[in-house]
């Protein structure tokens, strides 16, 4: 838990991008009749290692997408690229939502399904092969794509909690 807190950046208003990952529908019966209302997913970030999700609630679809965007902003964190793909192999896990993101070589894309892909690509990762496990609910797997994010290291930061060298961690 204290890996998150540590990864937690304060929004900047510039040049966030905003991504829909879903839209739901729930209905309320009343005695009247169904009122309808919405529960939108979002993902922001700034396509260079900041990306953040929020859930927002509204009667209609704009208001509840605007919401959602506002909560995205507040819990954005900061992953360490390297050469446009993530450090090295993670898993994340949130609820039933399990995943598994790779680095991959330059040229291959990014190989992820869904509510995965939308994280992935707003965050600025452009090549990594990413796995869905689990559940398929797009709450679960956006949390736990985060969480799988939040969790990776860099070089540098792993250099400097094993007290060695970069050379020797690169050379063995």
């Amino acid at each position: 838990m204290a890996n998150k807190s540590s990864n937690r950046i304060k929004p900047a208003e510039t040049e966030l991008k905003e991504k829909l990952v879903n839209l739901n529908r729930v209905a309320k019966v009343t005695k009247g009749g169904r009122t309808f209302s919405f529960a939108a997913i979002v993902v922001v970030g700034d396509g260079n290692g900041t990306v953040g999700h929020g859930l927002g609630k509204a009667r209609d679809v704009s208001e509840s997408i605007s919401k959602a965007v506002d909560d995205a902003k507040k819990n954005l964190i900061k992953i360490p690229l390297h050469k446009g793909t993530i450090p090295h192999e993670q898993k994340g896990k949130y609820g039933a939502g399990k995943v598994l993101i790779k680095p991959a070589s330059d040229g291959t894309g990014v190989i992820a399904g869904g509510a995965m892909r939308a994280v992935l690509e707003i965050a600025g990762v452009h090549n990594v092969l990413a796995k869905s496990m689990g559940s398929s609910n797009p709450h679960n797997v956006v949390k736990a794509t985060i969480d799988a994010l939040s969790r990776l290291r860099s070089p540098m930061e792993v250099s400097r909690q094993r007290n060695i060298s970069m050379e020797k961690l690169f050379n063995g």
